[in-house]
């Protein structure tokens, strides 16, 4: 296991520190999982594609539900909403 230490800039930004970069090309997508004070990072290639499709998916419907809480969605009948989909 390889431990280093690094720190987040104004802009939000991080700095993956040199010795742990082997093997991450420029511009290499990385997925980041957050739980409670834990971070993991993960190259978006070694994921399955069903595995990045349910990130996605998991990712918009949080964000579905935060703007849902926020009173932010329209109310409306099935069959409108149907005809609406089918314009989609």
């Amino acid at each position: 296991m390889n431990i280093a230490i690094t720190k987040m800039s104004s802009k939000g930004q991080v700095v993956i520190p040199s010795e742990m970069r082997n093997g991450i090309n420029y511009g290499e997508k990385l997925i980041i999982i957050q739980n409670d004070d834990q971070f993991i990072m993960k190259k978006v290639s070694k994921l399955s594609k069903n595995l990045e499709e349910d990130l996605i998916f998991a990712k918009r419907t949080e964000e579905a539900l935060k703007r849902y809480e926020k009173g932010e969605f329209i109310e409306m009948d099935f069959d409108d909403f149907l005809k609406d989909a089918k314009k989609w």
